[in-house]
């Protein structure tokens, strides 16, 4: 592995990069002819190319590489002695018409200090800094920034798209797949593609993709295994190991899993309608459930009985 292909495939330009919306690619295709961006909020699911995006119009619109900050909302970017680190960038004049500060998951930003720290910065160097914030929960930034920075939620492609995206890198690699196994790594990981990938390279080095073991611990995830399970019909197995596995802090990402993944539990659009309402009952009671793991097994056992 001499190059991770979540980089190796990470689009540098406006035409590599995967539009859902038409009016998204219009919309990023006229900054680029502009020359400049507006203070952005990229929101959307883990994998969906928030920082993607952000890099490409870094990318596209020259910006010299002294001129950028990284920073990430989760770790330096969460303590407010970051924010002198910052002023101190924005004070200087930038190498070419504007600096760009990246904010990755700025979500998880304190928003009691740093958050209303930057909506000040965003007024008094709007002439010579434009910043980007990336999230997963727009909610969780507070509303001076949303009316600061223009919105930008990136989609999540469909599961059709999603496999094909998977397949290009294999075929381009030159491995060797069953569509079936590429199909477990799919559903235990969409819609985040970059853990898709991180999960396949390890199991292609061979040439031919293996499917997944829970006895390799580097990539094992118990997604994997359930949905080979559930699969293969075993619902009762696949219950358990699902159960025993998750975390605690997991239970609303498994709810969104299942969600995402429907197929698993019904063949046919009514069926899956009343999987969403299952899963729905299940996501409402899980602030009246002591045991989460009971009420995942209950919610667990109504998908299996869908008929």
């Amino acid at each position: 592995m001499k190059e991770l292909w979540v980089e190796k495939y990470r689009p540098k330009t406006v035409d590599g990069y995967v539009f859902v919306d038409d009016a998204q690619r219009e919309r990023v295709q006229q900054w680029i002819q502009d020359g400049t961006i507006p203070h952005l909020m990229l929101s959307g699911s883990a994998g969906t190319g928030k920082t993607t995006l952000a890099k490409m119009l870094i990318n596209e619109l020259g910006v010299d590489e002294y001129d950028v900050m990284y920073a990430n909302g989760s770790k330096e970017a969460r303590k407010v002695e970051w924010v002198d680190k910052l002023i101190s960038f924005c004070q200087t004049m930038p190498f070419g018409k504007f600096k760009i500060v990246l904010i990755d998951e700025a979500d998880y930003m304190n928003p009691n200090s740093v958050q209303p720290a930057l909506r000040n910065l965003m007024e008094d160097y709007s002439q010579t800094v434009r910043f980007i914030l990336t999230c997963n929960y727009p909610n969780k930034v507070i509303p001076p920034l949303h009316s600061r920075c223009q919105g930008f939620h990136i989609t999540k492609n469909d599961h059709t798209e999603f496999t094909a995206r998977a397949a290009t890198v294999l075929v381009t690699e030159g491995v060797q797949f069953d569509l079936d196994v590429l199909d477990t790594y799919v559903k235990a990981t969409y819609p985040d593609l970059r853990k898709c990938l991180n999960l396949l390279q390890p199991n292609s080095q061979t040439g031919q993709l293996l499917a997944p073991s829970s006895e390799d611990k580097s990539t094992g995830d118990w997604r994997l295994d359930c949905v080979d399970l559930f699969k293969h019909g075993c619902v009762r197995e696949a219950r358990t190991l699902l159960c025993q596995s998750a975390g605690a802090d997991e239970t609303e990402e498994i709810f969104r899993w299942m969600y995402d993944n429907l197929e698993l539990f019904g063949k046919t659009v009514e069926q899956q309608d009343q999987a969403i309402v299952i899963i729905r009952d299940g996501i409402a009671k899980i602030p009246l459930v002591a045991d989460q793991e009971i009420n995942l097994s209950a919610t667990l056992i109504e998908l299996s009985n869908i008929t």
